[in-house]
């Protein structure tokens, strides 16, 4: 297996795609009404948790991808940005897995019964269990929140690198 240059359009689409769905999952979480016991999911909860079970399955593909479609690092990279670069991507990979994962936990430890866009039920990954819930809600949000730096991280490093250095890091994964 020969590592490309560039990412190809698979690649792309699932970047592209996954940076389209959390755009519109923070908000969503966000703003969605302060949930107490023995409240009922509203719409707004069956959206976000069905837009993550789509998040998860795209993270997952995109993963299987990259390891079975390669590209080589930007050969302008500096060895400490070449490292930096790879682990964010990796840290990238795991906190989306497991904020969306951890969502959907919370859900089943709330004992909702969660349907996937109104169609149809999702599985429980567990029982109910209020005290498992008080943890998976504080591990959500904090993988929430480091998500959210790590994000921020990536997009100053990309522009920082079409900006600044104005080399080809940041084109290789814009559309076209």
């Amino acid at each position: 297996m020969t590592d490309r240059l560039q990412y190809g359009t698979t690649a792309k689409t699932f970047h592209w795609l996954i940076v389209a769905l959390l755009l519109v999952q923070f908000p969503l979480g966000w703003l969605m009404p302060d949930i107490h016991r023995d409240m009922k999911p509203g719409d707004a909860m069956t959206w976000h948790i069905s837009i993550g079970i789509v998040t998860l399955v795209l993270i997952v593909l995109r993963f299987a991808w990259r390891l079975t479609h390669p590209v080589a690092p930007e050969s302008s990279l500096a060895p400490w940005q070449r490292m930096s670069s790879q682990a964010l991507h990796r840290l990238l990979y795991l906190l989306v897995l497991v904020t969306t994962i951890s969502g959907w936990l919370f859900a089943s430890f709330r004992g909702w019964s969660i349907s996937f866009f109104f169609l149809t039920p999702l599985p429980m990954l567990a029982s109910k269990n209020p005290t498992a819930l008080r943890a998976i809600d504080d591990w959500h949000q904090i993988f929430e929140w480091t998500l959210l730096v790590l994000i921020g991280l990536h997009v100053i490093a990309a522009l920082t690198h079409l900006l600044v250095y104005r080399n080809r890091v940041m084109q290789r994964m814009l559309p076209g």
